[in-house]
């Protein structure tokens, strides 16, 4: 996984956007970093409901979800060598398979 067209600046809260590209070619558009009272996190593609809430695209689980971090903090920071920040899935803690149920 890469981080992509990271492009900075200063929308309120909002310190960057940037793209997502897997190693089996799929590309996400949309994330954000963003600066929460808590420190910087990414926030995930979302769409404006109806009800003028917002509401995420894509979801991820919670280890994912800090790799996507971590990984766009380096790309902000410029702690990569040629502006893109990669890191593999196999990097993810895998959690442990559910036991099948018989029915």
């Amino acid at each position: 996984m890469t981080i992509e067209n990271m492009k900075k600046g200063e929308w309120n809260k909002i310190k960057a956007f940037f793209d997502i590209k897997t190693d089996d070619g799929f590309t996400m558009k949309g994330f954000k970093l963003v600066e929460g009272a808590n420190g910087m996190f990414a926030g995930f593609p979302s769409q404006k409901g109806n009800d003028d809430e917002y509401y995420d695209t894509i979801w991820a689980e919670r280890d994912l979800k800090d790799m996507v971090t971590s990984l766009a903090i380096k790309a902000y920071n410029g702690e990569d060598d040629d502006g893109i920040v990669e890191m593999e899935l196999k990097d993810i803690p895998q959690e442990k398979e559910e036991e099948e149920l018989p029915f």
